[in-house]
């Protein structure tokens, strides 16, 4: 719970009406329900209204009115009763300009976590346990695709049910678990990390927050509408996903929509906030790597998302209004979504890959004891990634019968965009190299993530080779690499994240022999779901298919059993995560000894962060150097970290 200062909490000024009024019409829950039912009615009379004048039959037509009603309508009254709009509504008006008295600013008790708050520590918070719950959804969706992958033959599914689990699986762990999970700690930690008082705009932080619950509602609960869950895929190519799919389609499209505008918004935030609100003294070349990272994450973002929003729409109204930009049939170019959407989505493999990269950065260094190994060929590496990852998208489609002449440039670039990758292994290598190593959980995840994610990098570049390619795609292959990519990768990362800034989160310290075992387990269990795929998928073992070829079925079993160890590895991180924030011991300011300035404050960071502006006068990682100092704060509190430290 982040920590509240005395000096620093106004007390909110009564108000003038009565409680009853207070409690329907304040911002809250009670608001939010009421105000959800009204604008889904509004929108069902609109588009009702709508198609009697248009003449358009029937008039009570499915898919419009809950697209507009439940979908778009519902969720802006959602948002606008639990408050996220109140301050501009107000503003726009014509209101005089009120006081600010910081009342929706900070955590003062658990309820705090439960409304609109403008505290980023708060929306960090509130970003993770989000993600953690539908990363728990979808790793039990995840547990039933191997309960029926367990032997050959249908077990407990239909076809169309086992595409809805793995489509919804995929989709919530990119778009709700991945993405958000890194916003979440960057949220927290970005802003510290740069001497700021919060972010730049910190009620469209807030509003970028519950965006996110709304998304990931909207995508389980296509389950519950007639005809079942969308079951195309994560990536819902057109035609397939916008022309031969039950309603559970629009659902997945108007969730990517809701959980893109999420992301451009943080994305925008996080750019602003680096470019303006630096402390004195720190330049771009004195930012600690996880701030390099986000800045070249935002980047993307902004760039990238607009472009799978938009192959979204498209595909929606092929559903819904039935126009025809995908339907080949009737003159669209079925590519194209291709192409619009993995101009996105190869872009978005960096986006769940940069913040990771920057994460690695801040626990190798704090626990080798030393200064990351070229500092600056590693943030510059980040940018080459972002200039890259736009060159590249097209490897994703060298069996879709798109034009043979762009296979080879595609290959290069491919493998081309593995030198920056490779230039940061080897200097976390590097920077390990003779170190004073502390295996603690944060960095027992690190060196599990270079492991794991070598391992996907050298199957990515083997897919980068058309011939290989050609062979593998559509194989369990593809579904072995993008796991040892993103679940070796990314959530290996955030959980050495979670680890590494829970003591500054919480101010309680977690169970190291539980983290540990949660490590382990967790290491063993994802080596032997994930590394047979490889074998079985070169064998030709088909993805996307419920029922297989029996001569596999000793593999599958081995597989379905793993799975089920590694979801139960996650129990170990919850216990672990739950009874060290209630009863886990109290944490000191600095338990790593780290050098970056949120390790400066007390933990949790006071509501405003810092009581004075830091003035930063060195580097971040300079271990072990005699007399480094990254900031001052005050002459007493001088952030020099002794050279004896990495004893």
């Amino acid at each position: 719970m982040t920590a509240v200062t005395a000096d620093h909490h106004v007390p909110t000024a009564p108000s003038q009406h009565g409680p009853f009024r207070r409690y329907v019409f304040g911002a809250g829950w009670i608001r939010a329900a009421w105000m959800f039912c009204l604008f889904g009615g509004i929108g069902f009379g609109l588009t009702v209204l709508a198609r009697w004048g248009g003449g358009w039959h029937p008039i009570l037509y499915t898919q419009p009115i809950v697209l507009l009603s439940l979908l778009v309508a519902a969720p802006i009254g959602f948002l606008a009763g639990l408050g996220t709009f109140d301050y501009w509504t107000y503003y726009a008006l014509g209101h005089p300009t009120r006081a600010e008295d910081h009342s929706g600013h900070g955590a003062r008790s658990w309820r705090d976590y439960f409304r609109v708050n403008t505290d980023h520590k708060v929306i960090g918070v509130q970003y993770l346990v989000t993600t953690v719950i539908f990363f728990l959804i979808g790793g039990m969706l995840a547990m039933l695709v191997r309960a029926e992958l367990a032997r050959p033959g249908t077990q407990f599914f239909d076809t169309q049910t086992y595409n809805g689990l793995f489509s919804v699986h995929a989709s919530l762990m990119i778009f709700l678990f991945v993405i958000p999970a890194f916003a979440g700690l960057a949220n927290f930690a970005v802003p510290l990390m740069l001497g700021a008082a919060d972010m730049a705009f910190p009620r469209l932080n807030a509003l970028s927050f519950w965006l996110l619950p709304i998304a990931g509602v909207m995508m389980v609960s296509s389950f519950f509408i007639p005809d079942g869950a969308f079951a195309c895929g994560w990536t819902g190519y057109a035609p397939l996903c916008s022309s031969h799919q039950p309603l559970g389609a629009v659902f997945f499209n108007q969730g990517v929509q809701w959980a893109g505008a999420s992301s451009i918004m943080t994305a925008l935030n996080f750019l602003v906030t680096i470019i303006t609100m630096r402390a004195p003294g720190m330049t771009f070349w004195r930012m600690p790597l996880l701030v390099w990272a986000n800045f070249t994450t935002s980047l993307l973002v902004v760039i990238a998302t607009p472009f799978i929003a938009g192959s979204q729409f498209f595909s929606m109204f092929d559903h819904v209004m039935h126009t025809a930009f995908f339907d080949p049939g009737n003159g669209g170019y079925a590519l194209g979504y291709q192409h619009i959407f993995w101009f996105y989505s190869h872009p978005a493999v960096y986006i769940m890959m940069l913040p990771g990269f920057g994460i690695m950065s801040e626990v190798i260094a704090v626990f080798s004891r030393k200064p990351i190994f070229g500092y600056r060929l590693m943030a510059l590496s980040l940018m080459a990634i972002v200039v890259l990852g736009f060159s590249v998208w097209a490897h994703h489609m060298f069996v879709s019968g798109m034009a043979t002449w762009l296979r080879v440039p595609m290959m290069v670039t491919t493998l081309l965009i593995a030198i920056p990758t490779g230039i940061k292994i080897f200097s976390w290598l590097a920077t390990i190299w003779n170190g004073k190593l502390h295996f603690n959980t944060p960095f027992l995840f690190a060196l599990g993530f270079l492991s794991m994610f070598v391992i996907g990098g050298l199957s990515g570049v083997m897919l980068g080779a058309v011939p290989i390619d050609i062979h593998v795609s559509d194989t369990y292959f593809i579904v072995a690499h993008i796991h040892y990519v993103l679940f070796g990768g990314s959530v290996f990362t955030i959980f050495a994240g979670m680890y590494y800034w829970f003591p500054k989160m919480t101010g309680r310290m977690y169970s190291e022999t539980l983290g540990k075992l949660h490590f382990w387990l967790t290491f063993v269990a994802f080596n032997c779901t994930f590394f047979p795929m490889h074998l079985i998928g070169v064998e030709g073992m088909p993805r996307r298919v419920a029922d297989y070829a029996p001569r596999f079925a000793a593999w599958n079993m081995f597989i379905s059993l793993s799975s089920f160890a590694l979801g139960a590895s996650v129990l170990v991180f919850l216990y672990n995560m739950i009874t060290s924030w209630r009863h886990g011991e109290i944490a000191p300011s600095n338990p790593w000894r780290a050098m970056t300035l949120e390790w400066q404050v007390s933990s949790p960071p006071p509501t405003f962060n810092f009581t004075e502006i830091p003035q930063v006068v060195g580097g971040p990682y300079e271990y072990g150097v005699p007399g480094a100092v990254h900031a001052i704060l005050t002459p007493s509190h001088a952030t020099e970290v002794p050279a004896e430290v990495g004893v």
